[in-house]
């Protein structure tokens, strides 16, 4: 009868513990206190070993967990260098909204600020969102270098936005602007990391070379 009362008592233990036990089944109120005993230490132990894995497993969720966060935040920073609306999508729009010859793009305060030599050689500059595309208003400019413009532009085939396009391999561009002493393209991009970068693209070919006033190896 004594050995029938150890057993089950073991047995309640290993089952509420969640683990196993092993007891002698001999007679005597001091072995069964040690049998009991016994038991209830190995399924402590088992209990303890059960609940560090799953801390772990936690633990490995929560750090892949943020290192998914970061990794979306890098991609958030990139987007908000320019927004939805590329540079050349923005001169686009300030040529649709105002006609003539987009010689300049640039985001600054918070929206894209493209200057347009209309066809009566006079200056506009467009703002356009840089979220939506929108253009937000345009004024006229008091410039009188349209005849040199015209002059360093004379016999090219690549556009403000054809040079954008180009220059979007490089980077994000943030602006992009003719360069009419040298004759050429100045476009400046962002990295992913944050670095900004200079290049040139020709007037002729589209060609993106680094720019030569930019110290930092291509």
């Amino acid at each position: 009868m004594k050995r029938n009362i150890v057993i089950a008592v073991v047995t309640a233990a290993a089952l509420v513990g969640g683990g196993t036990a092993t007891a002698l089944a001999v007679s005597g109120d001091n072995d069964r206190g040690a049998s009991v005993a016994r038991a209830e230490a190995r399924a402590g132990d088992d209990d303890g070993r059960d609940d560090d894995g799953r801390d772990e497993d936690r633990d490995d969720r929560d750090d892949r967990g943020e290192d998914r966060s970061d990794d979306r935040g890098d991609d958030r920073d990139d987007r908000a260098v320019s927004g939805d609306v590329t540079a050349a999508e923005a001169l686009a729009a300030a040529l649709k909204h105002t006609p003539g010859t987009a010689v300049a793009a640039e985001l600054d305060d918070g929206a894209w600020e493209v200057d347009v030599l209309g066809d009566d050689d006079g200056w506009h500059s467009v703002r356009v969102d840089p979220g939506s595309g929108k253009v937000l208003g345009a004024s006229a400019d008091d410039e009188d270098d349209a005849r040199e413009v015209r002059a360093a532009l004379k016999g090219s085939s690549v556009t403000a936005g054809e040079a954008a396009r180009a220059a979007a391999g490089k980077g994000v561009v943030t602006s992009v602007e003719l360069d009419d002493d040298d004759r050429g393209w100045e476009a400046e991009t962002r990295a992913s990391g944050g670095g900004e970068r200079d290049w040139r693209v020709d007037l002729g070919s589209g060609k993106v070379t680094v720019d030569r006033g930019d110290s930092d190896d291509d």
